[in-house]
């Protein structure tokens, strides 16, 4: 698969590859997207914003969230379920490359899959606007690698959480095992998804989720939070790592963790860049399923 490589981030960090220049789209048929809250309307005057990089699909200015079910052949089905959250730095949503994309190799491979498009930071309409705009809150917010990026988005926190208790919910309908119902995010994905695993309790957590190329930095972890898959490129430019602080913070909380640290990669690998053990994630991902438990048919 191409990688890609957002605007902000290529504006933010010179060493990223060149990319492909954003161009205007159309906003594609979304026939089984699921409203988070069926009463909530887009602010008057504020539309979603559609652009391509290259083949792939991403979204500004979402103002309603959804889930799309993509799901899995019945014959293959396994009742696990992965939430996915594609990244942008909060102000763009990587909808093909880091979201269905994701979501169809998931359920080729039994596990159904829900794409989260949740809400953003509200950025200009034109594209060229928006791309100045991005890069320089991007430059702004990476200042320093040793602080957690200070772009934020709490209504995501809360649309993340909103999507597991709705999949939950749905659980009958879509044959799926709601104790088996986890998370996988990327980059600003990431960080909703830990977001949410940290502020949800209890039962409102993920039941496991998968971290790829977030801010690895400390944090404060409960004893009960779910087990976490890991996954960061050495060579991040967006995110340089001293050390795998996140990591340490789930083993000194006693909660089982497993870390992917990839020598090449970069950021945005997303399924991963070809020619790199990038290429690995979601089989590796798949498999630490596997090892938990997670993909046991009931009955078995």
């Amino acid at each position: 698969m191409k990688r890609l490589v957002l605007l902000p981030l290529l504006l933010a960090s010179p060493g990223i590859a060149q990319m492909p220049t954003p161009v205007p789209a159309t906003a594609p048929a979304e026939p089984d997207a699921i409203p988070l809250y069926p009463d909530l309307k887009a602010p008057k005057g504020i539309t979603e914003n559609w652009v391509r990089f290259g083949d792939d699909l991403a979204v500004r200015n979402v103002t309603v969230p959804t889930i799309t079910p993509v799901l899995p052949d019945p014959a293959k089905a396994t009742g696990a379920a992965v939430i996915v959250a594609p990244g942008g730095a909060f102000m763009l949503l990587s909808m093909d490359h880091e979201g269905w994309n994701v979501a169809r190799w998931l359920a080729d491979h039994g596990v159904a899959a829900f794409v989260l498009k949740y809400r953003l930071n509200q950025t200009p309409a034109d594209t060229a606007e928006a791309s100045a705009y991005m890069g320089k809150r991007m430059a702004e917010s990476l200042s320093d690698p040793s602080v957690p990026p200070t772009i934020s988005e709490p209504r995501a926190t809360l649309d993340a959480l909103a999507a597991l208790k709705r999949v939950r919910a749905g659980a009958g309908q879509w044959g799926i095992d709601p104790r088996r119902v986890g998370m996988i995010g990327f980059s600003a994905g990431a960080m909703t998804v830990m977001n949410a695993t940290l502020e949800g309790k209890g039962a409102d957590r993920p039941s496991f989720i998968g971290y790829v190329y977030g801010p690895m930095l400390a944090r404060d972890v409960p004893a009960d939070a779910p087990p976490m898959f890991a996954a960061i490129a050495n060579d991040d430019s967006l995110f340089p790592n001293p050390s795998y602080a996140l990591v340490e913070s789930w083993r000194r909380a006693h909660v089982p963790v497993e870390l992917h640290a990839y020598e090449r990669g970069d950021h945005g690998f997303g399924m991963g860049k070809p020619g790199t053990t990038t290429m690995g994630l979601l089989p590796q991902f798949l498999s630490w399923m596997d090892m938990r438990g997670l993909l046991t048919k009931a009955g078995q």
